[in-house]
């Protein structure tokens, strides 16, 4: 596997409405649901680094690409600003972080430990749930005074 060479090996995707192209590390709208989905992106970059669509892995990275950048369009999104995923293998352990970076660093989620139960008939409210069984740690951190990274690593084995 050509991950297992290198120590850490990083992917970025961003969905740009800017842009007005697409491709496999740029998209051509603005939230989740319309622009190359995310996840689509995820699944394959991981297939190419050694773990197939049919693993475990693929599909728990799946869910918590979905969940995270869907939180950055409805937390994060701000008009004329864009999310971006990145992706970093770290082949030693591996391990996969996944950061989603939004513009609103203001809207901050609770902290990990801290997440409150959404009522059973609510439609919304567990995906950060979701995010904190499946991954090993996840959290919130701001790059500068304009955004914020929601992340998490989860176990490839």
């Amino acid at each position: 596997m050509l991950a297992s060479l290198r120590d850490r090996v990083a992917f970025t995707s961003v969905c740009s409405r800017r842009s007005g192209r697409s491709s496999s590390h740029t998209s051509a709208a603005r939230s989740a649901r319309t622009c190359e989905p995310p996840r689509r992106l995820a699944t394959q970059q991981l297939a190419d680094w050694g773990w197939g669509y049919e693993t475990e892995a693929s599909g728990t990275v799946a869910l918590l690409v979905a969940e995270l950048t869907a939180n950055a369009v409805r937390h994060g999104r701000v008009r004329g600003r864009d999310f971006r995923m990145s992706l970093t293998l770290h082949a030693a352990d591996p391990a996969l972080r996944i950061e989603v970076t939004d513009a609103r660093p203001e809207h901050r989620p609770p902290t990990p430990g801290t997440l409150p139960q959404s009522p059973p008939d609510e439609e919304s409210g567990r995906g950060l749930l979701l995010v904190e069984a499946l991954s090993t740690h996840w959290g919130v951190t701001n790059g500068d005074p304009y955004t914020k990274t929601v992340w998490c690593e989860v176990l490839l084995n």
